[in-house]
């Protein structure tokens, strides 16, 4: 029962100070989400234009229950406010974990948050211009003089939601994998010798992060195994120079 104590106590500090930080990565989710709702319609717009440039027999989207508008504004608003506080929220995790690093790895914090914003910037892009417009196109191909579609608001910027954000994070690998690196858990060789069961796992969370869809999953596994051969890489230049490789 002592040992517990003591380790609570030795503890106790952490604790304190990740508290601290959720809490700082709240208050900031709480003001990016709020500014978003004051432009939530314009947002919206931007999101639908993709939809409407891609089908002739649409013009507006529909809603069925009354607090369905709503919901869909503060939801899109959330998902605004999580991407505009994405680089504050991973400058706290990594504040957090850098008291354990040597000094001269703490200096790396400001690298760490510049790629890993730019990594999440570039997958939610290449989801916005490259891979939704497509899908779109696809899905909407069925629609004729006697198939009229009809997609609800709420469903269809819960869609491009979980487009952007599935992108977004997966593009993150690369600096999982230089983090993992540089923390001295793997090396570059490691994930070299385990790229079939890599790729075999990015096909299946693309297939998974897509719901099923056959085309989004190979718009999206295809650059994750540019970016994680860009991991291994990365990983072999910036990784730690010692410590246990994990088989």
């Amino acid at each position: 029962m002592s040992l517990i104590v003591r380790s609570l106590e030795q503890f106790r500090p952490h604790h304190e100070e990740l508290r601290q930080r959720l809490i700082r990565v709240f208050v900031a989710l709480v003001l990016c989400s709020g500014l978003a709702y004051i432009f939530s319609e314009d947002i919206a717009r931007f999101f639908m234009a993709p939809l409407f440039d891609a089908s002739p027999f649409l013009d507006r989207l529909v809603y069925t229950n009354l607090p369905e508008a709503f919901l869909s504004y503060l939801k899109l608003s959330l998902l605004v406010g999580i991407v505009m506080s994405f680089p504050y929220t991973l400058f706290q995790v990594w504040m957090f974990i850098a008291p354990g690093l040597r000094s001269n790895e703490k200096k790396f914090a400001v690298t760490v948050v510049f790629w890993a914003t730019l990594l999440f910037g570039a997958g939610a892009l290449f989801a916005l211009f490259g891979v939704l417009p497509r899908m779109l196109l696809y899905f909407m191909s069925y629609a004729g003089e006697q198939l009229e579609p009809l997609p609800k608001f709420g469903k269809y910027l819960t869609f491009v939601a979980r487009t952007v954000l599935a992108f977004g994070l997966s593009f993150e690998i690369p600096f999982l994998m230089v983090m993992a690196g540089k923390a001295g858990f793997v090396k570059a060789t490691y994930f070299r010798r385990k790229r079939l069961y890599f790729y075999a796992a990015i096909v299946f969370m693309a297939f998974l992060l897509t719901a099923g869809d056959f085309m989004a999953t190979g718009l999206l596994a295809v650059p994750l195994f540019l970016l994680y051969e860009a991991g291994i890489f990365l990983t072999a230049l910036f990784g730690k120079k010692t410590g246990t490789e994990t088989d």
